[in-house]
Protein backbone atom coordinates (compact mmCIF):
# COMPACT_ATOMS: atom_id res chain seq x y z
CA UNK A 1 0.00 0.00 0.00
CA UNK A 2 2.96 2.33 0.45
CA UNK A 3 3.34 2.51 -3.35
CA UNK A 4 -0.06 4.18 -3.89
CA UNK A 5 0.49 7.49 -5.67
CA UNK A 6 -1.52 10.03 -7.59
CA UNK A 7 -2.53 8.54 -10.92
CA UNK A 8 -1.61 11.66 -12.91
CA UNK A 9 -0.53 15.26 -12.64
CA UNK A 10 -4.13 16.54 -12.42
CA UNK A 11 -4.86 14.40 -9.37
CA UNK A 12 -1.56 15.45 -7.80
CA UNK A 13 -2.53 19.14 -8.22
CA UNK A 14 -5.97 18.46 -6.73
CA UNK A 15 -4.38 16.80 -3.69
CA UNK A 16 -2.05 19.79 -3.29
CA UNK A 17 -4.97 22.24 -3.37
CA UNK A 18 -7.02 20.16 -0.94
CA UNK A 19 -4.08 20.16 1.48
CA UNK A 20 -4.10 23.97 1.53
CA UNK A 21 -7.83 24.50 2.04
CA UNK A 22 -8.74 21.12 3.53
CA UNK A 23 -8.68 22.27 7.15
CA UNK A 24 -11.11 25.10 6.36
CA UNK A 25 -13.65 22.75 4.82
CA UNK A 26 -13.95 20.89 8.13
CA UNK A 27 -14.95 24.02 10.08
CA UNK A 28 -18.27 25.85 10.37
CA UNK A 29 -17.26 29.36 9.38
CA UNK A 30 -19.26 32.50 8.83
CA UNK A 31 -18.55 34.67 5.85
CA UNK A 32 -16.36 37.07 7.81
CA UNK A 33 -14.41 34.25 9.47
CA UNK A 34 -13.83 32.51 6.11
CA UNK A 35 -12.47 35.73 4.65
CA UNK A 36 -10.01 36.20 7.54
CA UNK A 37 -8.82 32.57 7.26
CA UNK A 38 -8.31 32.91 3.52
CA UNK A 39 -6.37 36.15 3.98
CA UNK A 40 -4.04 34.39 6.41
CA UNK A 41 -3.51 31.54 3.93
CA UNK A 42 -2.78 34.01 1.15
CA UNK A 43 0.24 35.25 3.10
CA UNK A 44 1.83 31.81 3.24
CA UNK A 45 4.05 30.32 0.52
CA UNK A 46 3.44 26.88 -0.98
CA UNK A 47 5.39 24.73 -3.46
CA UNK A 48 3.16 23.38 -6.22
CA UNK A 49 3.77 19.90 -7.75
CA UNK A 50 6.61 19.81 -10.29
CA UNK A 51 7.59 23.38 -9.37
CA UNK A 52 11.08 24.54 -8.41
CA UNK A 53 9.96 27.51 -6.32
CA UNK A 54 7.29 28.52 -3.79
CA UNK A 55 4.54 31.04 -4.33
CA UNK A 56 1.51 32.71 -2.69
CA UNK A 57 -2.08 32.35 -3.87
CA UNK A 58 -4.66 35.16 -3.96
CA UNK A 59 -7.71 35.16 -1.71
CA UNK A 60 -10.01 34.83 -4.73
CA UNK A 61 -8.13 31.73 -5.88
CA UNK A 62 -8.29 30.12 -2.44
CA UNK A 63 -11.98 30.97 -2.15
CA UNK A 64 -12.70 29.37 -5.52
CA UNK A 65 -10.88 26.19 -4.42
CA UNK A 66 -12.83 26.18 -1.14
CA UNK A 67 -16.28 26.25 -2.72
CA UNK A 68 -15.31 23.78 -5.48
CA UNK A 69 -14.12 21.29 -2.89
CA UNK A 70 -17.29 21.72 -0.82
CA UNK A 71 -19.47 21.11 -3.89
CA UNK A 72 -17.57 18.49 -5.88
CA UNK A 73 -14.87 17.01 -3.69
CA UNK A 74 -11.37 16.21 -4.94
CA UNK A 75 -12.32 15.90 -8.62
CA UNK A 76 -13.55 19.50 -8.65
CA UNK A 77 -10.05 20.71 -7.71
CA UNK A 78 -8.40 19.15 -10.74
CA UNK A 79 -7.20 21.67 -13.35
CA UNK A 80 -9.54 21.74 -16.34
CA UNK A 81 -8.29 21.70 -19.90
CA UNK A 82 -9.40 24.31 -22.35
CA UNK A 83 -12.15 23.18 -24.67
CA UNK A 84 -9.91 23.87 -27.65
CA UNK A 85 -6.94 22.05 -26.12
CA UNK A 86 -4.69 20.66 -28.85
CA UNK A 87 -6.46 22.61 -31.59
CA UNK A 88 -4.65 25.31 -33.47
CA UNK A 89 -6.72 28.41 -34.01
CA UNK A 90 -4.82 29.05 -37.25
CA UNK A 91 -5.88 25.73 -38.81
CA UNK A 92 -9.14 25.73 -40.73
CA UNK A 93 -11.25 22.54 -40.71
CA UNK A 94 -10.25 21.92 -44.34
CA UNK A 95 -6.54 22.27 -43.56
CA UNK A 96 -6.88 20.05 -40.50
CA UNK A 97 -8.58 17.34 -42.57
CA UNK A 98 -5.92 17.61 -45.30
CA UNK A 99 -3.04 17.28 -42.82
CA UNK A 100 -4.64 14.29 -41.11
CA UNK A 101 -5.23 12.54 -44.44
CA UNK A 102 -1.61 13.10 -45.49
CA UNK A 103 -0.24 11.72 -42.22
CA UNK A 104 -2.54 8.67 -42.37
CA UNK A 105 -1.47 7.92 -45.96
CA UNK A 106 2.23 8.77 -45.48
CA UNK A 107 3.10 8.02 -41.83
CA UNK A 108 6.83 8.28 -42.54
CA UNK A 109 6.70 11.88 -43.83
CA UNK A 110 8.16 14.47 -41.45
CA UNK A 111 6.15 17.62 -40.58
CA UNK A 112 8.63 20.05 -42.27
CA UNK A 113 8.45 17.96 -45.45
CA UNK A 114 4.64 18.03 -45.40
CA UNK A 115 4.56 21.80 -44.95
CA UNK A 116 7.17 22.40 -47.67
CA UNK A 117 5.22 20.27 -50.10
CA UNK A 118 1.91 22.01 -49.38
CA UNK A 119 3.53 25.44 -49.77
CA UNK A 120 5.15 24.37 -53.07
CA UNK A 121 1.77 23.11 -54.30
CA UNK A 122 0.14 26.42 -53.36
CA UNK A 123 -2.34 24.83 -50.96
CA UNK A 124 -1.14 26.88 -47.96
CA UNK A 125 0.76 30.13 -47.67
CA UNK A 126 4.36 30.15 -46.49
CA UNK A 127 4.54 30.79 -42.73
CA UNK A 128 0.77 30.55 -42.28
CA UNK A 129 1.02 27.32 -40.24
CA UNK A 130 3.84 26.50 -37.86
CA UNK A 131 5.40 23.06 -37.57
CA UNK A 132 4.59 22.95 -33.85
CA UNK A 133 0.88 23.48 -34.58
CA UNK A 134 0.88 20.55 -37.00
CA UNK A 135 2.79 18.36 -34.54
CA UNK A 136 0.26 19.15 -31.79
CA UNK A 137 -2.53 18.18 -34.17
CA UNK A 138 -0.89 14.84 -34.95
CA UNK A 139 -0.24 14.13 -31.26
CA UNK A 140 -3.84 14.87 -30.38
CA UNK A 141 -5.06 12.44 -33.04
CA UNK A 142 -2.33 9.91 -32.07
CA UNK A 143 -0.90 9.94 -35.59
CA UNK A 144 2.74 9.71 -34.61
CA UNK A 145 5.40 9.61 -37.28
CA UNK A 146 6.58 6.12 -38.13
CA UNK A 147 9.86 5.61 -39.92
CA UNK A 148 10.02 3.19 -42.85
CA UNK A 149 12.58 1.21 -40.85
CA UNK A 150 9.98 0.49 -38.17
CA UNK A 151 8.32 -2.04 -40.43
CA UNK A 152 4.71 -2.76 -41.28
CA UNK A 153 1.84 -0.47 -40.32
CA UNK A 154 -0.29 -3.36 -39.10
CA UNK A 155 -0.66 -4.29 -35.46
CA UNK A 156 1.90 -6.75 -34.17
CA UNK A 157 0.63 -9.94 -32.54
CA UNK A 158 2.51 -12.58 -30.62
CA UNK A 159 2.49 -15.73 -32.72
CA UNK A 160 3.92 -19.23 -32.76
CA UNK A 161 4.00 -22.18 -35.18
CA UNK A 162 1.44 -24.88 -34.50
CA UNK A 163 3.98 -27.65 -33.92
CA UNK A 164 7.71 -28.42 -34.00
CA UNK A 165 9.02 -28.78 -37.53
CA UNK A 166 6.41 -26.47 -39.03
CA UNK A 167 8.71 -23.45 -39.22
CA UNK A 168 12.46 -22.93 -38.89
CA UNK A 169 14.12 -19.55 -38.47
CA UNK A 170 17.50 -19.11 -40.18
CA UNK A 171 20.07 -16.39 -39.60
CA UNK A 172 23.78 -15.56 -39.25
CA UNK A 173 25.41 -13.95 -36.19
CA UNK A 174 28.70 -12.04 -36.50
CA UNK A 175 31.10 -13.16 -33.80
CA UNK A 176 34.37 -11.56 -32.76
CA UNK A 177 37.30 -12.18 -35.16
CA UNK A 178 39.86 -14.83 -34.23
CA UNK A 179 43.57 -15.14 -34.93
CA UNK A 180 44.53 -17.72 -37.53
CA UNK A 181 48.30 -17.63 -37.60
CA UNK A 182 49.06 -13.92 -37.74
CA UNK A 183 45.87 -12.98 -39.55
CA UNK A 184 42.50 -12.07 -38.05
CA UNK A 185 39.61 -13.87 -39.68
CA UNK A 186 35.87 -13.23 -39.26
CA UNK A 187 33.54 -15.60 -37.43
CA UNK A 188 30.06 -16.18 -38.83
CA UNK A 189 27.72 -18.38 -36.81
CA UNK A 190 24.92 -20.02 -38.82
CA UNK A 191 21.81 -21.19 -36.98
CA UNK A 192 18.43 -22.78 -37.63
CA UNK A 193 15.86 -22.38 -34.83
CA UNK A 194 12.56 -24.26 -34.53
CA UNK A 195 9.78 -21.75 -33.90
CA UNK A 196 7.35 -23.81 -31.81
CA UNK A 197 9.90 -25.28 -29.40
CA UNK A 198 12.82 -22.76 -29.58
CA UNK A 199 14.99 -25.85 -30.16
CA UNK A 200 18.18 -25.04 -32.08
CA UNK A 201 18.25 -27.37 -35.06
CA UNK A 202 21.85 -26.54 -35.92
CA UNK A 203 24.50 -24.07 -34.82
CA UNK A 204 27.78 -23.92 -36.72
CA UNK A 205 30.62 -21.40 -36.89
CA UNK A 206 32.34 -20.62 -40.19
CA UNK A 207 34.52 -17.92 -41.65
CA UNK A 208 32.02 -16.93 -44.35
CA UNK A 209 28.27 -16.48 -44.87
CA UNK A 210 27.82 -17.39 -48.52
CA UNK A 211 24.81 -19.17 -49.97
CA UNK A 212 27.00 -22.26 -50.23
CA UNK A 213 27.59 -22.18 -46.46
CA UNK A 214 23.87 -21.85 -45.81
CA UNK A 215 23.17 -24.87 -48.03
CA UNK A 216 25.74 -26.98 -46.17
CA UNK A 217 24.09 -26.10 -42.86
CA UNK A 218 20.63 -26.82 -44.25
CA UNK A 219 21.67 -30.20 -45.70
CA UNK A 220 23.11 -31.35 -42.38
CA UNK A 221 19.94 -30.20 -40.59
CA UNK A 222 17.41 -31.93 -42.87
CA UNK A 223 19.40 -35.16 -42.84
CA UNK A 224 19.21 -35.27 -39.06
CA UNK A 225 15.82 -33.67 -38.34
CA UNK A 226 13.82 -34.06 -41.55
CA UNK A 227 12.37 -31.40 -43.83
CA UNK A 228 10.45 -28.46 -42.28
CA UNK A 229 7.27 -27.08 -43.75
CA UNK A 230 8.71 -23.56 -44.07
CA UNK A 231 11.94 -21.61 -43.67
CA UNK A 232 11.77 -18.04 -42.34
CA UNK A 233 14.99 -16.34 -43.45
CA UNK A 234 16.57 -12.92 -43.45
CA UNK A 235 16.64 -10.67 -46.53
CA UNK A 236 20.41 -10.83 -46.94
CA UNK A 237 22.06 -12.19 -50.11
CA UNK A 238 22.89 -15.41 -48.24
CA UNK A 239 19.17 -16.27 -48.20
CA UNK A 240 18.04 -14.73 -51.49
CA UNK A 241 19.95 -16.85 -54.02
CA UNK A 242 18.34 -18.78 -56.85
CA UNK A 243 19.91 -22.08 -55.78
CA UNK A 244 18.34 -21.93 -52.32
CA UNK A 245 14.98 -21.02 -53.83
CA UNK A 246 15.08 -23.97 -56.23
CA UNK A 247 16.23 -26.43 -53.56
CA UNK A 248 13.44 -25.40 -51.17
CA UNK A 249 10.88 -25.65 -53.96
CA UNK A 250 11.97 -29.19 -54.85
CA UNK A 251 11.86 -30.27 -51.20
CA UNK A 252 8.41 -28.77 -50.72
CA UNK A 253 9.65 -26.15 -48.24
CA UNK A 254 8.02 -22.72 -48.30
CA UNK A 255 10.67 -20.00 -48.32
CA UNK A 256 9.55 -16.94 -46.32
CA UNK A 257 11.16 -13.53 -45.81
CA UNK A 258 10.12 -10.60 -43.59
CA UNK A 259 9.46 -7.16 -44.98
CA UNK A 260 12.62 -5.10 -45.48
CA UNK A 261 13.71 -2.86 -42.58
CA UNK A 262 11.55 -4.74 -40.08
CA UNK A 263 13.90 -6.40 -37.56
CA UNK A 264 11.09 -6.77 -35.02
CA UNK A 265 9.56 -9.44 -37.27
CA UNK A 266 12.63 -11.56 -36.51
CA UNK A 267 12.36 -11.11 -32.75
CA UNK A 268 12.70 -14.77 -31.77
CA UNK A 269 15.94 -15.18 -33.68
CA UNK A 270 17.34 -11.90 -32.38
CA UNK A 271 16.46 -12.89 -28.81
CA UNK A 272 18.35 -16.15 -29.21
CA UNK A 273 21.42 -14.31 -30.54
CA UNK A 274 21.33 -12.04 -27.50
CA UNK A 275 21.18 -15.03 -25.15
CA UNK A 276 23.99 -16.78 -27.01
CA UNK A 277 26.22 -13.72 -26.81
CA UNK A 278 25.62 -13.15 -23.10
CA UNK A 279 26.07 -16.77 -22.07
CA UNK A 280 28.65 -18.11 -24.53
CA UNK A 281 30.18 -15.91 -27.24
CA UNK A 282 31.33 -13.13 -24.92
CA UNK A 283 33.61 -15.61 -23.16
CA UNK A 284 35.42 -16.87 -26.27
CA UNK A 285 38.79 -15.21 -26.77
CA UNK A 286 40.40 -14.26 -30.06
CA UNK A 287 42.96 -17.04 -29.72
CA UNK A 288 40.32 -19.75 -30.15
CA UNK A 289 40.16 -21.74 -33.37
CA UNK A 290 37.03 -22.35 -35.43
CA UNK A 291 37.00 -25.92 -34.11
CA UNK A 292 37.16 -24.68 -30.52
CA UNK A 293 34.22 -22.35 -31.11
CA UNK A 294 32.09 -25.13 -32.60
CA UNK A 295 32.86 -27.43 -29.66
CA UNK A 296 31.84 -24.70 -27.22
CA UNK A 297 28.62 -24.04 -29.14
CA UNK A 298 27.67 -27.72 -29.03
CA UNK A 299 28.43 -27.91 -25.31
CA UNK A 300 26.36 -24.80 -24.63
CA UNK A 301 23.34 -26.18 -26.48
CA UNK A 302 23.47 -29.72 -25.10
CA UNK A 303 24.35 -28.90 -21.51
CA UNK A 304 22.47 -25.67 -20.95
CA UNK A 305 20.19 -24.09 -23.56
CA UNK A 306 18.17 -27.14 -24.61
CA UNK A 307 17.71 -28.28 -21.00
CA UNK A 308 16.99 -24.91 -19.37
CA UNK A 309 13.38 -23.80 -18.69
CA UNK A 310 12.19 -21.33 -21.30
CA UNK A 311 9.82 -18.49 -20.37
CA UNK A 312 7.93 -18.56 -23.69
CA UNK A 313 7.35 -22.32 -23.23
CA UNK A 314 5.78 -21.83 -19.77
CA UNK A 315 8.92 -23.06 -18.06
CA UNK A 316 9.42 -26.16 -20.19
CA UNK A 317 12.76 -27.00 -21.80
CA UNK A 318 13.11 -26.62 -25.62
CA UNK A 319 14.44 -30.17 -25.97
CA UNK A 320 11.36 -31.69 -24.29
CA UNK A 321 8.90 -29.67 -26.35
CA UNK A 322 10.73 -30.49 -29.57
CA UNK A 323 10.97 -34.23 -28.93
CA UNK A 324 7.29 -34.49 -28.00
CA UNK A 325 6.01 -32.80 -31.14
CA UNK A 326 8.48 -33.64 -33.89
CA UNK A 327 7.33 -35.93 -36.71
CA UNK A 328 9.31 -39.07 -37.45
CA UNK A 329 9.18 -38.79 -41.26
CA UNK A 330 12.11 -40.54 -42.93
CA UNK A 331 14.10 -38.42 -45.37
CA UNK A 332 14.26 -39.73 -48.91
CA UNK A 333 17.95 -39.52 -49.83
CA UNK A 334 17.14 -39.71 -53.54
CA UNK A 335 14.72 -36.79 -53.23
CA UNK A 336 17.37 -34.84 -51.36
CA UNK A 337 19.93 -35.60 -54.06
CA UNK A 338 17.55 -34.56 -56.83
CA UNK A 339 16.73 -31.34 -54.99
CA UNK A 340 20.40 -30.46 -54.61
CA UNK A 341 21.33 -31.14 -58.24
CA UNK A 342 21.87 -27.89 -60.10
CA UNK A 343 22.02 -27.54 -63.85
CA UNK A 344 23.53 -24.79 -65.97
CA UNK A 345 23.91 -24.24 -69.70
CA UNK A 346 27.50 -24.16 -70.95
CA UNK A 347 29.10 -24.05 -74.38
CA UNK A 348 31.77 -26.68 -74.98
CA UNK A 349 35.01 -25.12 -76.17
CA UNK A 350 36.81 -26.27 -79.30
CA UNK A 351 39.28 -28.23 -77.13
CA UNK A 352 36.37 -30.24 -75.61
CA UNK A 353 36.56 -28.46 -72.25
CA UNK A 354 33.79 -26.78 -70.31
CA UNK A 355 34.06 -24.41 -67.34
CA UNK A 356 31.98 -25.08 -64.19
CA UNK A 357 32.39 -22.83 -61.14
CA UNK A 358 35.70 -21.58 -62.48
CA UNK A 359 37.17 -25.07 -62.98
CA UNK A 360 37.88 -26.52 -66.42
CA UNK A 361 36.58 -30.04 -67.05
CA UNK A 362 37.23 -32.22 -70.09
CA UNK A 363 34.66 -34.09 -72.11
CA UNK A 364 35.62 -37.27 -73.96
CA UNK A 365 33.06 -36.62 -76.68
CA UNK A 366 34.77 -34.33 -79.17
CA UNK A 367 31.73 -34.10 -81.46
CA UNK A 368 30.10 -31.80 -78.84
CA UNK A 369 32.76 -29.09 -79.32
CA UNK A 370 31.09 -25.76 -80.00
CA UNK A 371 27.66 -26.96 -78.84
CA UNK A 372 25.68 -25.73 -75.85
CA UNK A 373 25.11 -28.52 -73.34
CA UNK A 374 23.59 -28.92 -69.87
CA UNK A 375 26.20 -29.30 -67.13
CA UNK A 376 24.93 -30.79 -63.85
CA UNK A 377 26.41 -30.96 -60.37
CA UNK A 378 25.09 -32.27 -57.06
CA UNK A 379 25.72 -30.09 -54.01
CA UNK A 380 25.24 -32.99 -51.61
CA UNK A 381 28.95 -33.76 -51.66
CA UNK A 382 31.48 -30.97 -52.04
CA UNK A 383 34.00 -32.87 -54.16
CA UNK A 384 31.55 -34.72 -56.38
CA UNK A 385 32.47 -34.62 -60.08
CA UNK A 386 29.98 -32.83 -62.35
CA UNK A 387 28.62 -34.36 -65.53
CA UNK A 388 26.99 -33.36 -68.83
CA UNK A 389 23.42 -34.30 -69.76
CA UNK A 390 22.89 -34.68 -73.54
CA UNK A 391 20.24 -36.57 -75.48
CA UNK A 392 18.97 -38.24 -72.30
CA UNK A 393 22.41 -39.57 -71.36
CA UNK A 394 24.90 -38.63 -68.65
CA UNK A 395 28.33 -37.98 -70.09
CA UNK A 396 31.25 -38.09 -67.70
CA UNK A 397 33.62 -35.18 -67.12
CA UNK A 398 37.12 -35.34 -65.72
CA UNK A 399 39.76 -32.76 -64.80
CA UNK A 400 41.95 -31.50 -67.63
CA UNK A 401 45.41 -33.15 -67.71
CA UNK A 402 47.45 -31.09 -70.18
CA UNK A 403 50.58 -33.24 -69.93
CA UNK A 404 48.66 -36.44 -70.60
CA UNK A 405 46.84 -34.85 -73.53
CA UNK A 406 50.20 -33.94 -75.10
CA UNK A 407 50.95 -37.66 -75.66
CA UNK A 408 47.46 -38.92 -76.57
CA UNK A 409 46.31 -39.69 -80.08
CA UNK A 410 43.50 -37.37 -81.17
CA UNK A 411 40.25 -39.32 -81.56
CA UNK A 412 37.95 -38.54 -84.48
CA UNK A 413 35.37 -35.82 -83.88
CA UNK A 414 32.34 -37.87 -84.88
CA UNK A 415 29.29 -39.02 -82.90
CA UNK A 416 29.32 -42.72 -81.93
CA UNK A 417 26.49 -43.55 -84.37
CA UNK A 418 28.51 -42.28 -87.33
CA UNK A 419 31.59 -44.23 -86.27
CA UNK A 420 29.59 -47.47 -86.35
CA UNK A 421 27.87 -46.80 -89.68
CA UNK A 422 30.84 -45.57 -91.78
CA UNK A 423 30.82 -47.25 -95.28
CA UNK A 424 33.69 -49.37 -96.52
CA UNK A 425 35.14 -48.23 -98.87
CA UNK A 426 34.49 -44.58 -98.05
CA UNK A 427 32.33 -42.57 -100.50
CA UNK A 428 33.97 -40.96 -103.54
CA UNK A 429 34.20 -37.26 -102.79
CA UNK A 430 36.81 -35.04 -104.50
CA UNK A 431 35.72 -31.42 -105.19
CA UNK A 432 38.86 -30.63 -107.20
CA UNK A 433 38.43 -33.65 -109.48
CA UNK A 434 34.76 -32.81 -110.03
CA UNK A 435 35.65 -29.25 -111.09
CA UNK A 436 38.34 -30.48 -113.50
CA UNK A 437 36.03 -33.11 -115.04
CA UNK A 438 33.43 -30.44 -115.65
CA UNK A 439 36.01 -28.15 -117.22
CA UNK A 440 37.23 -30.81 -119.68
CA UNK A 441 33.80 -32.32 -120.33
CA UNK A 442 34.71 -35.65 -118.80
CA UNK A 443 31.85 -37.74 -117.53
CA UNK A 444 31.79 -40.11 -114.61
CA UNK A 445 31.74 -43.82 -115.35
CA UNK A 446 28.38 -44.32 -113.71
CA UNK A 447 26.82 -41.65 -115.93
CA UNK A 448 28.03 -43.50 -119.07
CA UNK A 449 26.56 -46.70 -117.81
CA UNK A 450 23.16 -45.07 -117.26
CA UNK A 451 23.02 -43.95 -120.89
Amino acid sequence: MKDIKAKDHAEEVALFRSTIIGALTCKELTKGELKRELEELSKQRFRAPASDHTRRYAVSTLERWYYRFKDGGLDALKPQRRRDHGKSKKLTPEQRRLLLDIRAEHPNAAVPLILRTLVADGRIQAGAISASAVQRLFRREQLHRRSLREGASTTRLRWEAERPGALWHGDVCHGSPILVGKEKKPVRIHALLDDASRFVITLHARHQEREEDMLDVLIAAVRKHGVPDALYLDNGPTYRGDILRVVCGRLGVSLLHPRPHDPQARGKMERFWRTLREQCLDFIGENASLHDINVRLIAYLDEHYHKAPHASLLGRAPEIVYREGIRADALDEKKLRDALTIRVRRRVRSDSTVSIDGIDWELDHGYLAGQVVTAARCLLEKNETPWVEHDGKQLALHPVDKKLNASLKRPPRLPPSMLLERPDPPPDFDPNKAAMDKLFGKKRDDEDGDK
